[in-house]
């Protein structure tokens, strides 16, 4: 089983950034990042393979975020720039280990954080 922790979250202004890390309690082939805002699904923002770096992103956040990996240390990172009350919610990061990557389905993942919470004021 792989544990997953969060953190980088926190209330910022529209047009502020802020950085979200996860570390894995242990190596994983596919990582993600899914946001969850009160009263809304929970959606994929970007996700990555941690062999080669390919990644996709949301077409919400494409061109604003930037999603990267240290394998070295099990950690995979979320930068998000000029960020947008809508970007509000709270969010995960999630692994598997066998399946297509990345993706942004989340039945594909089976593990998760806890998440860690993002504001965004305008």
């Amino acid at each position: 089983r792989v544990q997953l922790v969060e953190s980088g979250g926190g209330s910022v202004q529209a047009g502020g950034s802020l950085r979200l890390s996860c570390v894995a309690s242990g190596n994983t082939y596919c990582l993600g990042w899914f946001r969850q805002a009160p009263g809304k699904e929970r959606e994929g923002v970007a996700s990555i393979v941690t062999s080669g770096g390919s990644a996709h992103y949301a077409d919400s956040v494409k061109g604003r975020c930037t999603i990267s990996r240290d394998n070295s240390k099990h950690a995979v990172y979320l930068e998000m720039n000029s960020l947008k009350p809508e970007d509000t919610g709270m969010y995960y990061c999630a692994a598997f280990w066998n399946g297509w990557c990345p993706t942004l389905s989340s039945s594909d993942y089976a593990y998760w954080g806890q998440g860690t919470q993002v504001t965004v004021s305008s």
